[in-house]
């Protein structure tokens, strides 16, 4: 058995209006497949060409360890110049990943291969994030914590995307106090026996390619996996909904700083106490 999941639609291109009255207005994810083809990047961005571009740039690293009480908060789990990266991406499958990387702080002239785009919503022009990974390396189950809307465009490889809105959030065992769900559930191939409650969610999927966009509406649950080693980029708008911007000061100003206080009192008992509750909450949400 399979999560329900829906194919994400796919247009060839878009407009502005058609975008916001077909996707924005409904917070509908889309793939938008030729859009960035006069970007410089479109043909540019390759894993040589980061190597050449970044390669002395040291660059934080994530695998898929569980989270410790002691790691703070988005703590890289280790370290490596970009240029060893890009060789270990292309020699080996590696579980580390390139998270949040900010390319305007770090590799400036990078700015020149890109625009950005106009669908009608106001990006934060400071915050372009890049993501790399290896093949069959993978995020966790997550939302970003300013619940924005996110236009991801993929270079390089392919990879898997599996979204969900927040209304799954009683079937997905999402850890309290966090924008994480369980981390011992494989949404590439669940366990239905050991996590039942994730039969009843319903959710969308796609393969991304190269050159390809991939809108993420307001708070999505996104699940990325490299098929093959790749990267992507990250420009995002913040939420228009008042409820979920409401939410999105609440994780920064609050959440956040409550989670992190937690750690510290009580540490893993603290992890241990939240993993439990995911699975009790949502067995009783679910019956």
């Amino acid at each position: 058995m399979q999560l329900n999941l829906q194919d994400i639609p796919r247009v060839k291109t878009i407009t502005k209006s058609d975008f916001i009255k077909n996707y924005f207005k409904p917070q509908k994810p889309v793939v938008i497949e030729r859009f960035i083809e006069d970007w410089p990047a479109y043909t540019k961005w390759n894993l040589d060409y980061m190597k050449d571009i970044a390669g002395d740039v040291t660059v934080p690293l994530y695998d898929d360890r569980p989270v410790d009480y002691k790691d703070g908060f988005n703590e890289a789990h280790a370290k490596m110049k970009m240029s060893e990266y890009v060789d270990l991406l292309k020699r080996e499958p590696t579980k580390y990943r390139i998270f949040l990387w900010n390319i305007l702080k770090e590799v400036p002239q990078l700015q020149k291969d890109y625009t950005f785009p106009d669908f009608g919503l106001r990006l934060m022009k400071g915050l372009p994030m890049l993501f790399f990974g290896g093949k069959d390396s993978h995020t966790f189950m997550h939302y970003d914590i300013d619940l924005a809307n996110i236009f991801h465009f993929h270079f390089e490889g392919k990879k898997q995307c599996i979204l969900f809105d927040q209304k799954q959030n009683k079937h997905l065992y999402k850890i309290p106090h966090s924008l994480i769900t369980r981390e011992d559930i494989n949404f590439a191939n669940p366990d239905f026996k050991k996590w039942p409650a994730l039969k009843n969610a319903k959710g969308w999927v796609c393969d991304l390619n190269h050159g390809e966009v991939l809108y993420m509406p307001e708070g999505y649950w996104h699940y990325m996996r490299y098929i093959t080693p790749g990267f992507s980029m990250s420009l995002r708008a913040i939420a228009r909904n008042p409820k979920n911007l409401g939410k999105a000061i609440y994780n920064i100003l609050i959440m956040r700083s409550f989670d992190n206080i937690m750690r510290r009192l009580r540490g893993q008992k603290w992890i241990d106490w939240k993993n439990e509750q995911a699975i009790s909450r949502t067995t009783k949400d679910n019956l």
